[in-house]
């Protein structure tokens, strides 16, 4: 678009300098403090933690961590098992095997003495793929959305700090504000954890986009109401038919919005897509501790004997879902065929 502003952020959720640090964000919004990571398995505790999130940024971490711990000790049985913990650190997320994957395949592929070093080129190689996956994605989901005044609704957080580079579906807002399209975007708080409260809405603020926070079940009453152009959210792991697995709260969010006739849209990169993985229903589901539920912060709400169902994620089945915006163009309609013709 002519005059376009470049899309950018302030926002990172890591940084490698031959050694990983990640921004700890169980402390946003209210302290901005870096971890210093001392090796694999220290990384798959801290991602396990939440410290990092998002299912891009996790595989981005995963692969700094596991050239980290290349250059740490070379031996290939002890980086074999630094991958497999890695990898494990959370189930849904199919970025993070993926990611894993990828650079223990360079590893095994180098010589002993360069293992190191071709860990960490390929793992700059997937961050800085990701940042223009991002790129991409901003611009084919902010073409879905016509006119010069548009209002979305996310939910949990899918920007820069849940990727390498602007976000995926936040990335489609910041596009749209670079455009001087962007009305407004809303906010769901996304408990127990609230990503959307904490997270999303600190990026918004950090980079000058209007934003909006409303409760989880405010959503319901806001697209009743009309003046939502879209939904947009990001996706932990997309299955062959299309059925997006994303954070708790988007199955319902998909049901609404096709209730009231607004576009639901996932938006993510094309390592989130697992095409072995033939429907929703064959999709892992993250089950949390309990006492993200049973707390509110640092404060007790119920008995810690209190049984607790705290699934990570929920899955929007393909009928529900608009379109799935990744780098390589836009799945819509949203069928296995039309997955697999953009995807493969």
């Amino acid at each position: 678009m002519t005059g376009m502003r470049p899309v950018t952020t302030r926002v990172a959720p890591l940084h490698w300098d031959g050694q990983l640090s990640l921004l700890d964000q169980r402390r946003l919004p209210w302290v901005e403090h870096w971890v210093t990571v001392r090796d694999a398995a220290h990384a798959a505790r801290l991602i396990q933690a939440l410290v990092v999130r998002g299912a891009p940024a996790i595989g981005i971490a995963a692969a700094y961590a596991l050239a980290q711990q290349a250059c740490q000790g070379n031996d290939l049985p002890a980086l074999r098992r630094a991958a497999r913990r890695l990898a494990a650190a959370r189930p849904t997320a199919v970025n993070l095997r993926w990611a894993v994957e990828r650079v223990m395949t360079a590893i095994e592929a180098a010589a002993p003495g360069h293992r190191a070093a071709v860990a960490e080129r390929e793992a700059r190689a997937l961050h800085a793929e990701d940042a223009a996956a991002c790129l991409r994605i901003g611009t084919l989901g902010a073409a879905l959305f016509a006119g010069t005044a548009v209002t979305l609704l996310t939910h949990c957080n899918t920007g820069a700090l849940a990727t390498g580079g602007i976000g995926t579906a936040l990335g489609i807002v910041r596009t749209l504000h670079a455009q001087g399209r962007l009305q407004r975007v809303f906010a769901c708080e996304a408990r127990p954890v609230l990503q959307g409260a904490r997270l999303t809405v600190w990026e918004c603020l950090q980079d000058g986009l209007p934003v909006t926070l409303l409760p989880d079940h405010a959503a319901a009453s806001l697209l009743a109401a009309g003046g939502i152009d879209g939904v947009v959210l990001g996706a932990d792991r997309i299955a062959a038919d299309g059925s997006v697995a994303n954070k708790l709260g988007t199955y319902p969010l998909a049901v609404l919005a096709a209730r009231h006739g607004v576009p639901f849209v996932s938006a993510a990169p094309v390592s989130t897509f697992d095409l072995a993985c033939p429907t929703g229903g064959s999709i892992p589901i993250e089950q949390r501790d309990g006492e993200e539920v049973r707390r509110l912060g640092r404060h007790r709400v119920v008995d810690r004997a209190v049984p607790v169902y705290n699934p990570s994620f929920d899955v929007a089945p393909a009928g529900l879902v608009t379109a799935i915006v990744c780098e390589r163009g836009v799945v819509q309609p949203v069928d296995e065929a039309r997955v697999r013709s953009v995807v493969a």
